[in-house]
């Protein structure tokens, strides 16, 4: 599924009560990275240059960082026999392995130097529990952890929440659904994202179910 620009948010004006969400832009999702996300430094520029319109309108900028200790149990690595890529559920940790990528500390973790990391209100570091898996920018894999994302974005009486950035079809769907839960307005920028697509097809579903549970999608040309 591609979403059609029929259903695209048309001239949204930002305010006070808008945060732009970019999601894990670091050095291991980019190309040449450990878990390397296709033409994920491409959408760098735009991201800048939609966080410069969230200043401008005074609005929320936050970052959300994987950072991973060394033999986090998401890993292939922790699990003898078993790779990257494959299918692996337990609570927490799931649906498939990864490679090793954004341990702390590490260049791996690092946000790419192109991005504008200084126009960020907020870091949001996810994924240090050593047994759980954290895609999302709220809540993490077990469903009990929050970030603290949430409660930050109610005190400065957020209401809308933009969401960008890697992965398309993990991180940032994942973001997006729980930010939805947690009572927010959710906007999908389709255009300042790109996906793994793994298992197969991962990128479809995903996006169809943002749709039915009622997200919505705009690009970077529909902010004003």
């Amino acid at each position: 599924m591609s979403v059609e620009k029929t259903y695209y948010q048309k001239n949204i004006d930002l305010s006070q009560h808008d945060a732009l969400i970019i999601v894990d832009m670091q050095n291991d999702f980019m190309p040449g990275g450990a878990l390397p996300v296709d033409e994920g430094d491409q959408i760098i520029d735009s991201i800048n240059y939609v966080a410069e319109i969230f200043k401008n309108n005074n609005g929320i900028i936050v970052l959300t960082q994987d950072w991973h200790p060394e033999n986090h149990m998401s890993f292939a690595s922790s699990h003898p026999g078993k790779n990257p890529g494959e299918e692996f559920q337990s609570e927490g940790i799931g649906p498939i392995l990864w490679p090793d990528h954004c341990i702390q500390g590490s260049q791996g973790a690092n946000f790419h130097d192109k991005l504008k990391v200084n126009m960020a209100n907020a870091i949001i570091r996810k994924g240090y529990n050593p047994t759980v898996d954290s895609y999302s920018g709220f809540i993490e894999n077990d469903k009990k952890s929050e970030t603290g994302l949430a409660g930050y974005l109610k005190s400065l009486n957020v209401k809308r929440i933009f969401i960008c950035g890697l992965a398309l079809d993990y991180c940032c769907y994942f973001t997006s659904l729980d930010g939805f839960d947690f009572g927010f307005e959710v906007y999908f920028l389709v255009n300042l994202t790109r996906g793994i697509d793994l298992p197969p097809g991962n990128i479809s579903k995903s996006l169809q179910h943002m749709r039915d549970k009622g997200i919505r999608f705009a690009t970077k040309d529909n902010l004003i």
